[in-house]
């Protein structure tokens, strides 16, 4: 028998949770984001379920690659554009689509002569990661105009805090801020919102929307549930107890013994730990389901097991089913236990965990 651990991909969710975007953002067109191996759910699969978005978007020039080589014919827009001339003449070969966010880009551009390429101008409004100050947008994009350095333009920016509540100044100031910056261009299309401001800003839409973390059904608010949201989570991460232990007065569980029994207890063993992406520093009361009832995560996880409360659990024992996130456990609530965001535990799911992916 192979080891228990196992993530299924419920790619009907995956669907249902494009239709919810769709019902946010009606007249915009939908970019899904598949980058990290489409939030550690697996590329392809995912791609499949998403079809019915009018592009993709990802870091990855390979996996780029791979959805062309998989015959998808949706834009596809590489988010961090290319790193290097050489890479140019792929671009153009396999129809990518590139950000471009700093005034390098545009120089490699000059020096490729590959121009027959889709691109998007990003511009920093305050997140200060990537993206063109005022004069550098600018002077790019004159310089592209005027040297005919693409096939078409599409303006970006990206919010700061449009997942936190009572940021809409900020917001709003980020979206003012584009506007003057590129009131000379409002010809050309833009692309705006994430997942947090398709749902909270609608005035944030624009031409194309970025859904990530709301595809994979997890919330992109820290007060709002996935499920207030109508997402259905996509990902279960789960496993089986493969050992049990009786415990007296004061004995101690796991590395260090950072959790001590007040009183005589049966605990599980899971087969699940940080080499399978489980957080390490997840803590004791860390949610679980065992045999679909909740109960919670006691000590230190391990490499490849962690510990669970067996009190009041009916009918546990070797071989019981376990819930670590996903249906019936949503992946925000054991992230905010663990101090994290779901992003993090979707995307470190380990390559030794098996993957089904099913309608």
């Amino acid at each position: 028998m192979p080891r228990p651990t196992q993530a299924f991909i419920d790619l009907a969710a995956l669907t249902h949770n494009l239709s919810i975007v769709r019902k946010h953002a009606p007249q915009s067109r939908i970019m899904a984001i598949l980058k990290a191996n489409a939030y550690g759910h697996g590329l392809l699969h995912s791609a499949n379920a998403l079809k019915n978005a009018d592009g993709f978007g990802l870091l990855e020039l390979d996996a780029a690659i791979c959805l062309r080589d998989a015959g998808y014919q949706h834009p596809i827009l590489l988010l961090e554009g290319f790193f290097s001339t050489a890479e140019l003449a792929i671009l153009e070969q396999y129809r990518l689509s590139a950000v471009i966010h700093h005034a390098e880009q545009v120089a490699m551009l000059s020096a490729s002569k590959h121009y027959n390429i889709d691109l998007f101008l990003k511009i920093n409004t305050g997140m200060n990661r990537l993206g063109l100050a005022p004069q550098q947008f600018s002077q790019a994009i004159g310089t592209l105009i005027e040297k005919q350095y693409y096939k078409n333009i599409t303006l970006m920016t990206h919010f700061a805090s449009a997942d936190e509540p009572d940021e809409e100044k900020n917001v709003l100031r980020q979206l003012q801020y584009f506007e003057a910056i590129t009131k000379e261009y409002r010809h050309y299309p833009s692309s705006l919102a994430n997942s947090a401001a398709i749902i909270r800003y609608p005035v944030t839409h624009a031409d194309w929307v970025r859904p990530g973390i709301m595809l994979y059904g997890a919330s992109p608010f820290t007060d709002k549930t996935a499920a207030e949201l109508d997402l259905q989570p996509v990902m279960t991460l789960s496993s089986r107890i493969i050992a049990t232990q009786d415990l007296g007065i004061g004995d101690r569980v796991g590395y260090h013994g950072l959790f001590q029994t007040a009183e005589p207890m049966r605990i599980g063993i899971v087969a699940c730990g940080y080499a399978d992406g489980y957080p390490r520093h997840a803590p004791t009361n860390t949610p679980v389901l065992i045999n679909n009832q909740r109960s919670r995560l006691l000590g230190r996880v391990s490499m490849d097991m962690l510990a669970v409360d067996l009190t009041g659990i009916e009918n546990a024992g070797l071989n019981s089913p376990v819930t670590l996130w996903g249906k019936g456990l949503g992946v925000d609530e054991v992230a905010q236990s663990a101090g994290t965001t779901s992003y993090e535990l979707l995307c470190a799911l380990s390559p030794r965990v098996e993957k089904t992916a099913s309608l």
